[in-house]
C-alpha cells in the first residue's frame, strides 16, 4: 500500500515539472512589450523535512515534503498569491515519532504561494501558502481518504540566485482529525 501511493504521486510530480518548464520556454519568447516579469527564478523545486505537533497534547511526528511550484506573472497583484504550488506530503500517524510505521498519512495537495520582500533585507524574503488536497492513512484494511487543508507562514534565505533555504510554521487540519501544527525547514532549487 505504501509503495502503491508512492508511485502513483512521482509521475504526477515529473508531468507538472515538464508542463512547468515548457510554459517557462513558451513564457520567454513573449514580444518586448508584454508585462511578462523577469526579476528571477520562476519555478521551485521544494524537499522539506520536519515535525508535527498533533494537537491536542504534543506528540511529535515525521512530516517529510516535495513538490514544485511556479510563480505566474498575471498573479503578480493577486492578494492571495502568486505561485501555484503541486506537493506530496508523508506523515508518520504511528506511534514511533519519527520512524516509519505502517500508519502513515500521504498527501497530495494543490496550493497557492504568496512571496513578499521584507523591508531594508535582500537576502531574506517571506512568503505565505495556503494548501489542499486529499489525505489517505494506510495501515488500516483499507486507506482512509481526508480532505486536508493547511496555512503556512514563513521566510526564504537566499544562498545565491538558484539556492535557497526554507523555513515555515503551518497550521494543519484534516477532516475528522484534531489540528496540527507543523514546523519544517528544507532546501529549494529555482530556475
Amino acid at each position: 500500500m505504501l509503495f502503491s501511493s508512492k508511485v502513483s504521486v512521482l509521475p504526477i510530480l515529473a508531468l507538472a515539472c515538464f508542463t512547468l518548464k515548457a510554459f517557462v520556454a513558451e513564457s520567454q519568447n513573449l514580444p518586448a512589450n508584454s508585462n511578462a516579469s523577469t526579476e528571477g527564478p520562476s519555478t521551485d523545486l521544494f524537499v522539506m523535512a520536519g515535525s508535527d505537533i498533533d494537537r491536542p497534547g504534543s506528540l511529535p511526528r515525521a512530516n517529510y515534503n516535495i513538490g514544485i511550484g511556479h510563480a505566474v506573472h498575471f498573479l503578480k497583484r493577486d492578494p492571495l498569491g502568486d505561485e501555484l504550488t503541486l506537493g506530496y506530503t508523508y506523515e508518520n500517524a504511528g506511534t514511533h515519532g519519527f520512524l516509519h510505521t505502517d500508519f502513515g498519512e500521504h498527501t497530495e495537495q494543490i496550493g497557492v504561494m504568496k512571496n513578499f520582500a521584507l523591508p531594508k533585507i535582500r537576502t531574506v524574503t517571506g512568503y505565505t501558502w495556503l494548501q489542499s488536497g486529499i489525505t489517505s492513512y494506510s495501515g488500516y484494511s483499507h486507506a482512509l481518504n481526508r480532505l486536508a487543508t493547511g496555512a503556512s507562514i514563513g521566510g526564504i534565505i537566499h544562498l545565491s540566485y538558484h539556492s535557497s533555504i526554507w523555513i515555515q510554521e503551518s497550521y494543519n487540519k484534516v477532516v475528522t482529525v484534531p489540528w496540527y501544527t507543523t514546523s519544517s525547514i528544507g532546501y529549494t532549487y529555482s530556475w
